[in-house]
């Protein structure tokens, strides 16, 4: 009996054993990929709607307009990794004036045609900004009034956040130049050069 009792006792050890080997040797389960971290995508069109402040000077004179504008601006993003190109258009309303001398000057409009490049940092967009620029000017004297379209260029920055996948808030600078034309009112030629700070949202389609 105690024969078949060690006998018992070694056959356990060696299956035990052989079954540790066979753990051992076996491959190791399939690695499982780190998850892909977590990226904002600005890629594609969007639409949005700002509010902001404009102050500048008119050339050939003292006036200084400033005031409140806003309205609307579209666009459409490319994605390479982190860095963000695309194209943005606007129009914006404006109340911008001054009285100098005899005469009140005013920048009732203005619109931009940019390109737009930066650099992201997931959901935080940091970029610059350059473009056409085009705008009415208007003189009044009295009850005569005179407006003329002024054509020229613009260029700034902005820090864009996005708050959700589709929607997004920003604020930016524009220093927008306006060319000069011939004023009949004012007998010279006359300029608009603008500082814009303005802040909006935008929704990516």
């Amino acid at each position: 009996m105690r024969k078949g009792l060690i006998g018992a006792i070694a056959a356990t050890a060696l299956t035990a054993s052989a079954a540790s080997a066979a753990d051992v040797y076996r491959s190791p389960p399939p690695y499982a990929p780190a998850p892909v971290p977590y990226g904002y995508s600005w890629m594609g069109p969007h639409i949005g709607a700002n509010v902001g402040y404009q102050w500048g000077s008119l050339s050939n004179s003292g006036a200084k307009p400033n005031g409140f504008g806003g309205w609307i601006s579209s666009g459409y993003n490319w994605q390479f990794g982190q860095f963000v190109v695309g194209g943005e258009a606007d129009i914006q309303l404006s109340d911008a004036n001054d009285v100098f001398a005899n005469y009140k000057f005013s920048n009732p409009w203005f619109g931009t045609v940019r390109g737009r490049g930066g650099f992201a940092l997931n959901n935080i967009l940091f970029y610059g900004t350059l473009g056409l620029a085009y705008g009415r000017g208007h003189v009044d004297i009295g009850s005569a009034g005179e407006s003329n379209l002024h054509v020229g260029w613009t260029a700034g920055a902005g820090l864009e956040v996005g708050l959700t996948p589709n929607w997004s808030v920003k604020a930016e600078y524009l220093f927008i130049d306006l060319s000069s034309e011939s004023y009949g009112l004012t007998l010279t030629n006359n300029g608009l050069t603008s500082n814009l700070v303005r802040f909006g949202v935008s929704y990516r389609f």
